[in-house]
């Protein structure tokens, strides 16, 4: 290769590198928390101090670089005690780090605060983000909610969009929102004895007070999935007068603040097997022992149509089926559900 060959591929590959700058910007954010993560680990195994030189030692890396490292724990809120032997992890902060998820920290981009977390993740399924990332974010600017509706987003609650790459027909893509609110409302049930329930189509209500919101973005063919952005909102910490009237919160109902790291974690892992449900029988069934909206009267309001009726059922494809006052039988595929009295 002669030199203006050599300059050519130089260009080449800087004009790709700048192009491609997100790319390289994940890969480096993602190296740095996995490296954050094993510093933890090392930590939290050792009930006394442990040298900045041990830590380097096991690693391979400097101990500059663990130094650096030990600085941005500290600066995300971890306590850590410094001394002539080394460090000592004391307590960790409430917040979804992906260092604080072994088994996921190489599928997740955590933000102290962004717009929305949809958008990040709506970029990165475009780049080709793989099934099971998540975009998570401590508050969001400009959350949003069905038909564009603010969400609010301050700090305390769980705001996170999970990019599904599901191997499905896309008749089976609206029961997508329907398995992630049986996933949300079992992973309550279990953790904390609340009895949360699902409002068609794709709320969670514990005592008739929305806790969670679901939105769902999907990219497709005629024949198949290119993917699906499932951005979630769940009232966790969220102080209570910082929420809509008809809002509420779990710390609200249970009368003290809960673990967010312990109930995302079981959330995800509730998701990811309940997504084999899919194309089963048996998530519709999960859903409808879970509604509150069945054997309801509602009023569904969709662009240029009300639907007045009896909420009877849910079909294969989680369509609400609202029987009217004359006996014929509604199919509603969308809308915003009012419970009537």
């Amino acid at each position: 290769m002669n030199s203006e060959d050599e300059k050519l591929v130089f260009y080449i590959l800087l004009r790709y590198i700048l192009t491609t700058n997100k790319i390289v910007v994940n890969l480096t954010y993602k190296m740095v928390n996995q490296m954050k993560g094993k510093i933890l680990k090392i930590l939290r195994e050792s009930e006394d101090y442990v040298s900045g030189e041990a830590i380097a030692e096991e690693l391979g890396v400097s101990r500059v670089a663990v130094w650096k490292h030990i600085r941005d724990l500290k600066q995300d809120g971890y306590i850590l005690e410094s001394s002539p032997k080394g460090y000592k992890l004391v307590s960790s902060p409430d917040l979804l780090l992906p260092c604080e998820f072994p088994d996921l920290e190489q599928k997740i981009y955590h933000f102290r605060e962004v717009s929305s977390t949809m958008n990040v993740a709506r970029e990165l399924s475009h780049q080709g983000a793989k099934e099971g990332t998540i975009v998570i974010a401590e508050s969001q600017s400009q959350g949003r909610g069905r038909l564009n509706r603010q969400w609010l987003s301050p700090e305390g609650g769980i705001y996170f969009t999970f990019i599904l790459r599901p191997n499905i027909s896309p008749i089976y893509a609206p029961r997508i929102n329907l398995m992630v609110a049986v996933a949300i409302a079992q992973t309550i049930r279990k953790l904390f004895g609340l009895a949360a329930e699902l409002k068609w189509p794709n709320d969670i209500l514990i005592g008739e007070k929305k806790v969670c919101g679901i939105l769902a973005e999907m990219n497709a063919e005629t024949d198949a999935i290119n993917f699906v952005n499932l951005g979630i909102g769940i009232n966790v910490n969220t102080p209570i007068s910082q929420l809509e009237e008809k809002a509420t919160s779990l710390k609200e109902k249970l009368g003290k603040e809960v673990s967010r790291k312990e109930f995302f974690h079981s959330v995800v892992k509730e998701i990811t097997k309940q997504q084999a449900l899919l194309t089963k029988e048996d998530l519709l069934e999960e859903w409808r022992q879970l509604s509150t909206t069945l054997n309801k009267n509602v009023k569904i309001v969709m662009p240029g149509e009300e639907i007045k009726g009896r909420a009877i059922d849910i079909d294969t494809n989680g369509a609400l089926i609202v029987k009217r006052a004359d006996g014929s039988l509604t199919r509603a595929f969308a809308g915003d559900c009012i419970h009537l009295l």
